[in-house]
Formats: C-alpha cells, structure tokens, sequence
C-alpha cells in the first residue's frame, strides 16, 4: 500500500473548469437585486459620498439606470424615494404624485417587463422625525397608527405599478394589514416581500445619507436586537403566517446564522439585503489598495447565497451582473 494518501480533496480544485464543474453554489444574475435611490429636486445623477458608485437617481436619469441593470439580466430593481419635504406622517408616502410613486410609473416603463419593479414600503424617508411610523404622544411609535398609513401606501405603490411590494418598517401584523388592504383594492396578484429579521444594526450608517434621514435616537423598540437569532425566525413564521409571498433577513452578513436557519426551514423564498455598512466597507478598504473589489464583492455576495439565500439585494447588482454573464468571474 502507498505510503501517499489515497483521498486527495485537491484533484477537484486543480484546474478552473474542475473547479467550475464541481461547484457547490452558483450565483446567477436574476438572483440579483438592485436598490435604487430617487431623489426629488435634481436633473442628473448625483454620487452618494458614504457608498461610492451609487447615487441619487434623478427621474431623467432613472430610466437608463433601469435599462442597464434589465440589459445585465439583473433580477429586479427596489426602489426608494427620497422626497423634498417631510412631515409627521410622511404624507408624501401616499402621494400619487409623490417622488416613489412617479419613480415607481417610470421605472416600469423603463424595465418593460424585463425585471421586476420593486418599491420598499416605510416611512421613515418621508417623516420630519426620522422613524419608521407615526408617532404616539409620548414620542414613541404607534403600530396600529402605523399600520393604516401602510395600508394606504401599499395601495398607492400597487396602483404606481409596484409587483412587489417590501414590507421593512417591522410594525407587528403588518404584512397581514397590509394583504387585506391590497386584497380589497383590487390588486390581489401584488406580492408582499416581508423584511421579517431585520435587525438594529451598525451597519445602516451610510443609507442614513442615502435617503437624508432626519432621525434622532434609535429605532431598537421595533427593529429585532442583534444578540437574538430565535425571535428572527419567529419573526419569520408569524410573516409567513400572515400572507408573506417572500420572507427576507437584513442585514446579510452578521446574520448568516439566521439566514441559513430560515432557509432551511422557510416554506416561501428566501432573500437577504447586503446594506450600505457592508458595501461601503469593501468599497472603502478596496479604495486603499487592501483587498481586491471585484474578488471580495463577489465572494461576499456568494456566501450570502450559499448561506440559502434564493436572491440577494446588492448594491453591485448590476455591476456583477455584467461579470456573470460576460464570464469574467471564475
């Protein structure tokens, strides 16, 4: 008997095409997402400082965009508006002439079916306070109040154009309030994509610039603590419960552990938002010759899908998009 080992996992990793045909995970660009920022009030694109190449839309240079990401076989765009005046409740929300919903209309003519147009639903872009609901006397957040200005919003977006709507202002019964509020509309064949683990995280920091957010203190009362990986998946099971076509975690990559159990147990798809904070991290260490950018977005947006996750929003949607279809990744 040969004194040299017999197993040798190595002969699978020797050449890119065995590596490429033994591959356990696979990331394709309709597993892909990009968020998209329009801004109220300017004429061309603007670079947000925090997230290096990506900016504020405006509703002339939306389209492109749009085109772009469908020409890279992205899976779809989520939109997020970013309004010119705030107040208390957020009234642009529900405003059909409001900077989301007209983004909402241009950007499906923009996609012609091509991806899916997604609008995230929450208030806390179009509050003077800054939270995600309307707020109580004591300065606290209203859930029920909350939930009736979700209602109308959910309406307005389906009404825009919206195929998918994603619930992430985490007010409890809210995908269920929501349901029956596009239910009686009319638009029962709009999807609800519920942000069910979606933690108080560090890592929001530069989407706080993204949609100029006003907010003082925390939103810990109703964003999931990060020590708890059992309340997200309850989170879960009660979104599902209530009508969620599509359950998500977010942040992504401190919270892979929760993922994975989700998807392992999730009867409905599975997506994750990489965020700003993990974004901007890479861009910034790849920014001071650290790490490679094409390689670390790549593998960051691969271990997100091999934790389970059946589609990924990303702010390098489009970018790796391109990569993956012109072969440039191996």
């Amino acid at each position: 008997m040969s004194e040299f080992p017999r197993v040798r996992p190595r002969r699978l990793r020797a050449t890119p095409a065995l590596r490429r045909l033994t591959a356990e995970t696979r990331l394709h660009p309709a597993d892909l997402v990009l968020p998209m920022f329009v801004r109220e009030g300017i004429d061309e694109p603007v670079e947000i400082s925090s997230m290096p190449g990506v900016m504020h839309h405006s509703l002339s240079s939306l389209p492109r965009a749009v085109e772009e990401a469908a020409a890279a076989g992205v899976g779809g765009v989520m939109l997020f508006g970013v309004p010119l005046e705030k107040d208390a409740i957020g009234s642009g929300a529900t405003d059909p002439d409001g900077i989301l919903n007209v983004a909402t209309r241009v950007a499906v003519d923009a996609a012609q079916g091509a991806l899916v147009v997604q609008t995230d639903l929450c208030l806390d872009e179009f509050t003077d306070h800054g939270h995600c609901g309307v707020l109580a006397a004591d300065g606290s957040v209203d859930n029920d109040s909350t939930l009736e200005r979700y209602d109308e919003m959910a309406v307005v977006q389906a009404e825009a154009g919206s195929q998918l709507i994603g619930m992430s202002g985490m007010m409890d019964g809210q995908i269920g309030s929501a349901r029956d509020a596009l239910d009686d509309a009319g638009h029962s064949n709009t999807a609800l994509l519920a942000y069910s683990a979606k933690y108080a995280s560090a890592f929001y920091g530069p989407f706080r610039e993204a949609v100029q957010s006003t907010l003082v203190g925390d939103r810990r009362t109703y964003q999931l603590d990060a020590a708890n990986g059992r309340e997200g998946l309850r989170e879960v099971d009660l979104d599902i419960a209530e009508g969620a076509d599509i359950v998500m975690v977010k942040p992504a990559m401190s919270y892979l552990d929760v993922l994975a159990e989700t998807a392992a147990t999730s009867t409905v798809p599975v997506w994750a938002y990489q965020i700003s904070g993990e974004y901007a991290m890479i861009q910034a260490a790849a920014a001071n010759g650290w790490i490679d950018l094409d390689a670390a977005s790549y593998e960051s947006v691969l271990s997100i899908k091999r934790a389970g996750a059946d589609a990924i929003l990303t702010y390098w949607a489009t970018e790796l998009a391109t990569r993956l279809q012109k072969g440039l990744i191996r």
